[in-house]
Formats: C-alpha cells, structure tokens, sequence
C-alpha cells in the first residue's frame, strides 16, 4: 500500500490550499472526501461570486477562545496573496462594499483554479469516499474508507463543520478531533438569521429591508436588516448572530444616522407622528413600531413621556429571539476544535504529532465579508508549509 506524506480529509477551501501548498513543496498528498466534485462551498458562495477575502482582515473579525489564535496564519498570508493567486490564473474580481472581494465571472473559475494547481503538483483525489473510521499506529495515520484504506504519515482535518448541511457538512471533523483527545467547544450556527416569537410586534414584514443597527452583546453592528416569514434576516442580523446567545435580548435601531428627536424639532408641531416616521421609514414598518395612541397625535401634542416612548421604539427596539434558523441556514459553525491544542503557527495538534486541523472545524468564525474563507486560506497555507518543514527534518 502506498504510504502518503499527507492524507488531507475534505476537499473544501483550506484542504485544497492546504494540499497544493503542501504539494508544491515536494510532499505526497491525497484528499478524501464523500463529495463528487471539490471546492462545493466554493462553487456556491457568495450567490455563485464568492466572496474571499476581504481587504481589511484583522485578527479582530474573527471570534475564538483564544482571540490570539489567528494571528500568526493571518500575518503569513494577505489578502493580497489571493488576488496575486486569481490573476496569475486569470480570474478577474472585484471589490465591493466594505473592502469585500468577489470573483467577477463565477466562483467555479476559483474552485477550479485551486483543484488544477493541486492536480499538477500530483495531488490524487479520493472523492465519492465515504470516511468510515480513522486510525493511528506506528506513526501512520490509516483513513478507512467505504473503499480501501488509505495510509499516510501525516493527516489534516479540513472537514468543516455541520453548519450547511445540504452542501454536505458533518460533524466528522468533530468527532474524529475527539478522538485523539482534543476537546471541542460546543458547535452552534453562526452567519445565521434569527426565528422570532410567535405574534411578535413587527410579525407580517415580509420582503421590508432597511438600514438598521443591532446591538448584541455589546457589540454593535449597522448594515441592511430584512424582515422574512420567520423573523428577521440580511447582513447586520447575521453579523449579530455570531454573538447571540439563546435567551440574550438584542436591540435594534431602526434610523441609525438619524437622531429622531430632532427630525420631531425640525418638522414643526402640526404634522401627525404617523407622516412623520412614514417619510423616515417603510410604511408598514413605521404603522408597526408607532403605539396607538401616538399614531394621530399631532407632533405638538406629544408629552416628553410620549417622545420618549416614540425613541425608544425606533432608537431601541429591544426583543429577544426565540432562536436562529439553526445549522441548515447558517453560513458557518462557531465553536469547534479548542485552539488551545492546536499550534497557532503550523496548526498541528500538541497531543498527537503529524495531526492537523484547518478551517472551519476550529474554534475560530469569522464574521461576515469574506473573512472565513481568508482563514481558511491562511490556516490551510500554515499547515501546509508545516508539513513540508516536517518532512524535511
């Protein structure tokens, strides 16, 4: 049986990068996965434009344990390494709003760049290859599959998390991390939009977005919220989602910018509230946030008690989710492989040598904009010239 430098488990964003970064360098590598084709969340990112990278990644955007854990990856690879990677293959991209880089064309050119790169250095791909167990003896790592076993002296778990289980994930990546001893921070839906209580005061919204600002656990976040079937969606939710926890209320400024007050100063006192907050915001969003018996008041008639009670619903709506919509609809999982057994420079494990973790299956989520797959990118080019080094010694 032929024995591999390296068996990367997941053919995804960071395995791949891991593998062709590996491989370039002299090294044997296999990847294994259960998908027909590789780079699947790749392919479907970013509405099919995929978002990866953004120009102003900092250790910052990312949530962990250990918030430190990123930095040393983050400060061997930039973003621009990625866009040096698209052009050399003539992918041509774009910047969007908020430093975000998109593929210009399709996400498949970029998928398909990294899996050519990979296949020229020699990589052999296992797809269609259920994983079934893994093993580890003799300092070989054995990678039992649905077919016949495959053998290699290093291995990398790049198998993501359960999050977006219809492109694929599992929590394979988990499990074989516990496995070999490594403790895993409870997994939870990140990127993700939250379900409200039944017969909450903004139900029935359906298809209204506006700018909005939400607080969450002490962090702010102000981009588009989009009332859905369910409760509430779009970037600043999903930002807010990383650091919601259940029972944990958030508020919601619906005219961040805007200081209602004086709009109410400045409009003069014979207009009725209910024309006012109509030209600041949706119709129905504003019939839906004016109390009753405010919505025919004239603004001259409105007690301090009232104004007060009128910034309060537009300024600081607060509400507590009943949930999110869970890993089926969430982009990442938070949580995961505890980076306190993982090295932060070559992501090799502290309790088994030869063992890797990369990407998503970490303790380590990035927030919206491009920066988990810039992570996993830079973890997948850390472990991939650890390998390499390793294997030279």
């Amino acid at each position: 049986m032929k024995i591999f430098d390296a068996v990367i488990l997941g053919a995804g964003a960071s395995g791949m990068w891991c593998a062709h970064t590996a491989a370039s360098r002299g090294l044997s590598v296999c990847i294994v996965d259960h998908a027909k084709r590789p780079g699947k969340k790749i392919r479907i990112a970013g509405g099919g434009k995929c978002n990866f990278t953004n120009l102003e990644v900092t250790h910052a955007d990312y949530i962990s344990r250990n918030p430190h854990f990123v930095k040393s990856a983050l400060a061997r690879f930039s973003p621009w390494h990625m866009v040096e990677f698209l052009s050399a293959h003539g992918i041509d991209w774009e910047e969007r709003e908020h430093s975000q880089l998109f593929c210009l064309r399709s996400a498949d050119e970029l998928a398909a760049a990294i899996e050519d790169v990979c296949s020229a250095h020699g990589v052999e791909w296992r797809l269609r290859h259920t994983i079934a167990s893994v093993t580890h003896a003799d300092g070989l790592f054995t990678v039992h599959t649905d077919d016949a076993p495959i053998q290699s002296r290093n291995l990398v778990v790049a198998l993501g998390g359960p999050a977006w289980p219809q492109a694929g994930a599992t929590d394979l990546g988990h499990r074989i991390a516990k496995q070999f001893g490594h403790t895993i921070i409870a997994p939870y839906p990140a990127l993700v939009p939250f379900a409200m209580p039944k017969g909450w005061a903004l139900e029935g919204l359906s298809g209204i977005a506006v700018p909005a600002t939400i607080e969450c656990a002490g962090k702010r976040f102000t981009e588009n919220l989009l009332f859905t079937h369910t409760g509430i969606s779009g970037p600043v939710v999903l930002h807010a989602s990383c650091h919601w926890h259940k029972d944990m209320p958030i508020v919601i400024d619906f005219l961040p910018g805007h200081q209602l007050e004086q709009e109410l100063e400045h409009a003069g006192g014979k207009p009725l509230v209910r024309t006012l907050l109509g030209r600041l915001l949706p119709g129905r969003l504003a019939e839906a946030l004016l109390p009753e018996s405010l919505a025919d008041k004239q603004i001259a008639q409105l007690s301090r008690q009232d104004t007060e009670h009128l910034i309060q619903r537009v300024h600081g709506f607060t509400v507590t989710p009943a949930r999110t919509e869970g890993m089926k609809r969430a982009e990442v999982t938070g949580g995961g492989v505890d980076t306190s057994g993982v090295s932060s420079k070559t992501m090799e494990s502290s309790r088994i040598k030869g063992l890797y973790f990369t990407g998503e299956v970490l303790d380590v989520t990035g927030q919206l904009g491009g920066f988990n797959l810039h992570w996993a990118w830079a973890s997948g080019q850390a472990a991939g010239r650890a390998l390499a080094d390793s294997m030279q010694e």
